[in-house]
């Protein structure tokens, strides 16, 4: 049976794994199903129609699936998926959908620092680190391993790249590339993100990929963006699926992306 504090509330609809442990002062609303190895260590709340994987863990005054904070939402059912071992530290806010039938959705292994947000219809990867007081307004999408640095803020509708890293305290209201560095106010490319790219097993072939594609499309000013691309598509490195992942990511980026 779930060890369940006797001062937590606990919905009869919500569905409990058997070695779930629900801390003091929690509150489990209706339509919430939690896998197994979950924790809620003291004064979480988790509302629903929300799922959650297994090992995820929630600090205290974490306040996960609750309504959208959109003003057009007028209570239509809509949805919270989560996957494994997520960590939400405390204060940390995710909300569901907007549109009905919709779901905000977070991967596995993410890092939720403290009172950082992901807001409505957010599509969250695997691996991501959310540093204290880091926001994503709706609709945003967040690739794997991207790191968003304490207190940014990210616009809605915005993409930020796998293996990128969004610098503190920086506004970001376009696209961040793959493999990159943004930071200021707005947000600015920086670099690209060797370190992290290192760290994680990426080719010296891949980053020097990568680093020419940073070269054209920022350090070299007389190039279009369609030139550079058109470049990037005719150099030696054309088959790289780093600069082909490049490549795609700006041609299908809506908001057009940091430079």
């Amino acid at each position: 049976m779930p060890e369940i504090h006797p001062t937590a509330v606990v919905h009869p609809t919500a569905e409990i794994a058997d070695d779930v442990k629900i801390g003091p002062f929690c509150v489990v609303g209706e339509h919430v199903k939690l896998g197994p190895g979950c924790v809620l260590h003291s004064h979480v709340v988790i509302d629903g129609p929300s799922s959650f994987g297994s090992g995820n863990e929630f600090f205290p005054f974490s306040v996960i699936g609750l309504k959208s904070q959109d003003l057009k939402y007028q209570g239509e059912p809509t949805y919270l998926e989560v996957g494994n071992n997520n960590v939400f530290r405390e204060n940390a806010t995710i909300n569901r959908a907007t549109d009905i039938g919709g779901a905000t959705r977070i991967g596995s292994n993410n890092l939720f620092l403290v009172s950082c947000h992901a807001g409505h219809d957010c599509q969250i990867g695997n691996h991501v680190i959310f540093s204290g007081f880091a926001t994503a307004a709706g609709h945003v999408t967040v690739g794997d391993y991207a790191i968003l640095a304490g207190c940014c803020a990210v616009h809605q509708f915005a993409s930020i790249g796998e293996h990128s890293m969004v610098g503190a305290m920086a506004r970001v209201s376009q696209d961040v590339l793959p493999y990159t560095i943004v930071e200021g106010h707005p947000a600015v490319t920086r670099s690209v993100n060797s370190i992290g790219m290192q760290r994680r097993g990426f080719s010296e072939e891949d980053l020097r990929a990568v680093r020419m594609c940073y070269k054209k499309l920022f350090v070299n000013k007389k190039l279009s963006v369609q030139e550079a691309i058109e470049e990037l598509r005719n150099s030696d490195y054309a088959e790289n699926p780093c600069l082909k992942r490049i490549v795609e990511f700006v041609e299908t980026s809506e908001r057009g992306f940091c430079h």
